[in-house]
């Protein structure tokens, strides 16, 4: 029986599988970014100004219809009161995000209750004005 010496072993590696599953992967992910962005139905009223950093915070929204929310989660106005005072111990941030057809007088009473509660820190979300010309 002879066995050959002169076979080499077979070194390249094929990449277009490889680049095939990642072009695949890319465009995935492309398409699914955009809808994991998670957020209220709200039409946030345009300022100038800068954009927050991206950072975890407590968000109490008003939506058009009223409704409130911490985060995403539904709350009653004395439910998010209670909960805001239960966390002021710890002074977060806290940002109102209110819909631009949501009365005046109602965003000014809910800061004021939020206030009442013990938070220091409440700012306004807005969006950015953008410049037509």
């Amino acid at each position: 029986m002879k066995v050959e010496k002169n076979r080499s072993a077979l070194s390249e590696i094929n990449v277009t599988p490889l680049v095939d599953v990642m072009l695949v992967l890319l465009v995935i992910f492309m398409v699914t970014a955009p809808m994991m962005k998670q957020g209220m139905d709200i039409e946030l009223p345009k300022t100038k100004g800068s954009s927050l950093p991206n950072q975890e915070r407590f968000t109490v929204t008003i939506k058009k219809d009223g409704v409130l929310y911490l985060n995403t989660e539904k709350m009653t106005e004395e439910a998010l009161i209670n909960k805001l005072k239960s966390v002021s111990t710890i002074n977060p941030d806290v940002y109102l995000e209110a819909d631009k057809t949501v009365p005046y007088g109602r965003v000014a009473e809910l800061m004021a209750e939020i206030k009442a509660a013990g938070i220091e820190k409440l700012g306004l979300v807005t969006e950015p004005k953008v410049n037509e010309k």
